[in-house]
């Protein structure tokens, strides 16, 4: 009688539960990164429990550098890469629709690229209809018009956004949400504090043996930049309807000044973080999503670009075509909030506002 050796396969929360257990006998990593205190705590792991720690890991890969159990040991650690599997996977089960967010996830260069050239065509057909007045781009599309099509496509993604935090937060048991774990889990994103490395020197997302702050400094460029882009849409907003101010604006006025660095920081982090995934070794991640991931950055990379582009060519023949190819960046990047890798400041800032209301880990982790 043959013993049957055919492998056993596990599903990525399986996986990821024998690695866990396996890093929390050795914590050699403990001081890493928020993950390896916060499994600590327990030595049993509920499927919960492994979506809270895959949505506090940063996938800066330096635990799985320092590790002595990564193949070819029998242990077969791959901490970063069934992590970020556990964690996509989250975003897609809490999704909604969900088959919508698995579309995105294998087709998402080929999504957002076609969606970009289907709706630019929309607004540039758009075009012929031209209001009877307005200057600037309003010249060409009515600002009522404009209003009428992007709040409805920015607050719907929105609110299927709060849906699944919400769900994500019954499924790791959140608790209840006190001030102090706010203040606390915003002080680290703002500081990206969990991209600097278990010992403040960077991580090591590019290659093992290189710490490099770049990954923080790039993300960071990124999300202040398009946080100042948004800041500019809603001061031009109130100065539109409060103050009677209608665009264009001078150079010389609180949208511009908030807008063009920021599309300038966006431009130089999304650059940044495209180059950095291109570096990076697939197989520390979750591969499969690879295309979704480099997407998003470069639709990121696109609003940014195209809306300085627009900017740059005002008064003149390519206003029209730039702001079809704009609005149609714009609109997707909000249309696929919920599917895509923008979705993750939303599900992390919620891991870390979790962790923020759980007791310190204490010595042996009983």
């Amino acid at each position: 009688m043959s013993l049957d050796t055919t492998p056993i396969l596990l599903s990525a929360t399986e996986e990821a539960r024998r690695q866990i257990e396996i890093c929390n006998a050795c914590r050699y990593c403990e001081g890493f990164c928020a993950v390896f205190p916060a499994m600590t705590r327990q030595k049993a792991f509920a499927d919960g429990d492994l979506t809270q720690l895959a949505n506090l890991c940063h996938n800066c890969r330096g635990c799985y550098y320092a590790c002595q159990y990564t193949e070819p040991h029998e242990f077969a650690l791959n901490i970063p890469a069934i992590l970020a599997e556990v964690r996509v996977e989250s975003w897609e089960r809490l999704a909604r629709p969900q088959r919508l967010a698995r579309v995105f996830q294998t087709h998402g260069v080929a999504m957002a690229g076609l969606l970009v050239v289907v709706l630019a065509w929309v607004f540039w057909a758009a075009s012929v209809l031209r209001p009877d007045a307005g200057s600037g781009f309003y010249a060409y599309l009515a600002h009522n018009t404009l209003v009428a099509i992007f709040v409805p496509a920015f607050v719907l993604p929105l609110v299927l956004i709060a849906v699944s935090v919400r769900d994500y937060w019954r499924e790791v048991d959140g608790g209840r949400v006190r001030l102090a774990q706010v203040l606390s889990a915003l002080g680290s994103a703002l500081r990206m504090k969990n991209l600097s490395g278990g010992h403040g020197e960077g991580c090591n997302f590019e290659r093992g043996d290189r710490f490099s702050d770049r990954r923080r400094v790039y993300h960071q460029l990124t999300m202040y930049g398009f946080l100042l882009c948004f800041a500019a849409t809603t001061v031009a907003t109130v100065m539109h309807y409060l103050l009677g101010l209608e665009a264009p604006y001078p150079l010389l006025s609180p949208p511009k000044l908030l807008g063009v660095p920021g599309g300038l920081m966006m431009v130089a982090g999304a650059a940044g973080l495209a180059w950095l995934k291109l570096r990076a070794d697939r197989s520390l991640g979750a591969a499969r999503v690879w295309g979704a991931e480099m997407a998003f950055v470069l639709l990121l990379g696109a609003v940014a670009l195209s809306g300085l582009a627009l900017y740059g060519a005002a008064g003149s023949s390519l206003v029209m075509p730039l702001l079809a190819v704009h609005l149609a960046t714009v609109m997707v990047l909000f249309l696929l909030m919920p599917f895509s890798k923008m979705v993750h400041g939303f599900y992390r800032l919620a891991a870390l506002v979790a962790e923020a209301g759980k007791p310190a880990p204490t010595a042996g982790g009983e």
